[in-house]
């Protein structure tokens, strides 16, 4: 397997799980929409939906991550980045990724596990008059930690051919 072949492996992946979230903002738009109409036309407001909105978002936000690190489109201060010459860009790319990425994406993904386990191991629900499971929702936190792990490594092997290369290798498209 060639390494545009791994990289695209990675985009692609990243790029599928992003977009499969993306559904979620009908999902949450429907939900309060429901909820809108129940609480004002029919005074009966449902207990759980903020609970589940917070739930909703979460999981669309976390499964984000990988797909926008996949098209290069977390924010950046590139004052004096976008001034450097590729090469030099991957150096400090991947010292980054080495030094703050790797670890910190790997603490949130085995810390996210351990949560998800105590979580599931009680069957915590959240308080209210109408209570919802939240493990299933712990569960995202490692998953989505996985994943933008992944795409995290795919990064930094783009840096590694670009530092032998000096061009950036092509990504996939967006859409």
């Amino acid at each position: 397997m060639t390494v545009q072949k791994i990289l695209h492996t990675a985009d692609q992946i990243s790029t599928w799980v992003g977009k499969a979230a993306a559904w979620l903002i009908v999902a949450l738009m429907l939900l309060v929409c429901a909820e809108v109409f129940k609480r004002y036309a029919l005074n009966a407001p449902t207990a759980w939906i903020y609970d589940a909105n917070n739930m909703l978002y979460g999981t669309l936000f976390m499964l984000g991550g990988a797909y926008t690190l996949a098209h290069d489109g977390h924010v950046r201060g590139d004052f004096f980045y976008g001034s450097m010459k590729p090469r030099t860009q991957a150096r400090l790319d991947f010292v980054l990724y080495l030094v703050f990425f790797i670890p910190g994406i790997a603490a949130l993904t085995w810390a996210g596990w351990t949560y998800f386990q105590d979580s599931l191991a009680i069957r915590e629900q959240t308080f209210n008059a109408e209570p919802i499971p939240v493990y299933p929702f712990k569960f995202v936190i490692p998953v989505a930690g996985a994943i933008v792990l992944m795409q995290g490594l795919s990064e930094m092997l783009r840096c590694l051919v670009c530092m032998r290369t000096g061009v950036w290798t092509p990504r996939i498209e967006a859409f």
